[in-house]
Order: structure tokens, then C-alpha cells, then sequence
């Protein structure tokens, strides 16, 4: 599968990415935020998420989908972005993403959201979006905001991070298909 945006190509993870992934993520700013990313991240760690990716990628049935973002300049992974808990009878899906700290500010991540939410609601005809993001997690935050996705709560000690093991609160937004749809033509009318 692959998606692409006029500077990036949403793709599934291969096995030559395992050496640029660990150079990404093995940074703990990055792990901190994300509860399923180990720190140290090893090759090892890679390798075993490039071929779950892998194999999820090939069942017929998708309870997920995992795409590396690849920055066409540069010919390289610069973060990853993906739809998981996909639930089509509900039409209902989980969002997550992270990109590697030197691309922070660049406009890659609300990039590849535009085209993510465009597949799971135009392609995959889902109806609801949810984004979840640690309390502390400023940035993710605002992105959720930025796309217009609505606060709904806060889950007290929710999440356990791999990274820190610590645990954490998290803040539950939800986007619904019809508020796409309005956001999205507000989105091309200011070209973001």
C-alpha cells in the first residue's frame, strides 16, 4: 500500500528501513510520547515491527495499517504514521504517528494526516477518528486541535509507556466523518 503528498510517500515499512528506523528512534523524546516504542530502540526492535507490519499488511481482513513516511527529497523514512484497531462493523479507528526529532516543525506530520484521514474516511468509508495523546504531549496535542478533532476526556493512568515505564494519563479526541468533510474544504481553501 502507498499513499502520496506533493513531498512524501506513506508506504509499508521494509526491511531496508530496520537501519534508519533505530537512527529515528532511538532518541527518547520521541519514545517518551509514544507508549508502544522501547528506548534504547534496537535493530532487533525494527526488525520485529517491520515484519508485524509486514504481515498485517497482507491479510485480507485489516485490523491495521503501518506506513513509514518517506520524505521524497531526501529518499529516506523521516517518521510513521498509521490507522490501528480498525473496527468496520462500528466504522471506528485509532490514528498515531511520531516523526524523527530533526523534522520536527517541518509540516510533514499534518502532511500525512490529510492523506491518512482522507483514506480512512474516504477509501475505507470509517466514521470516526480517534487520536489519543498524553496529557503532557503538547505537540500531539495541538496536531489533534489543528485537524479538528474534539476533545472528549481524559483517561487518568491509562497508558503505560515502554520507553520510561511510566504511566500516563491520555486526552481521547474524536473526529467524525461529516467534521472532516468541513474541515478538510477549509483545509484546501487555505492550502495546508
Amino acid at each position: 500500500m502507498r499513499l502520496e503528498t506533493e513531498r512524501l510517500i506513506l508506504r509499508t515499512p521494509t526491511l531496508k528501513d530496520a537501519d534508519n528506523l533505530v537512527e529515528l528512534l532511538d532518541d527518547k523524546n520521541i519514545s517518551k510520547f509514544v507508549s508502544s516504542i522501547p528506548y534504547p530502540y534496537r535493530l532487533k526492535d525494527a526488525r520485529w515491527f517491520i515484519k508485524n507490519s509486514l504481515e498485517k499488511s497482507r491479510k485480507r481482513k485489516k485490523s491495521d495499517y503501518n506506513f513509514s513516511i518517506e520524505l521524497k527529497s531526501e529518499k529516506r523514512i523521516v517518521g510513521g504514521i498509521g490507522l490501528h484497531k480498525i473496527d468496520k462493523f462500528s466504522g471506528t479507528v485509532e490514528i498515531g504517528c511520531w516523526v524523527g526529532r530533526e523534522y520536527w516543525k517541518k509540516g510533514i506530520v499534518s502532511e500525512a494526516i490529510v492523506v491518512l484521514l482522507d483514506f480512512a474516511f474516504n477509501k475505507l468509508k470509517l466514521n470516526r477518528v480517534e487520536l489519543r495523546a498524553y496529557t503532557e504531549n503538547l505537540a500531539s496535542n495541538n496536531i489533534a486541535k489543528k485537524f479538528g478533532f474534539k476533545l472528549e476526556g481524559t483517561l487518568k493512568k491509562c497508558v503505560r509507556c515502554k520507553a520510561t515505564n511510566k504511566i500516563h494519563d491520555a486526552n481521547i479526541y474524536g473526529l467524525l466523518r461529516e467534521e472532516w468533510k468541513k474541515y478538510n474544504k477549509k483545509l484546501i481553501n487555505q492550502n495546508l
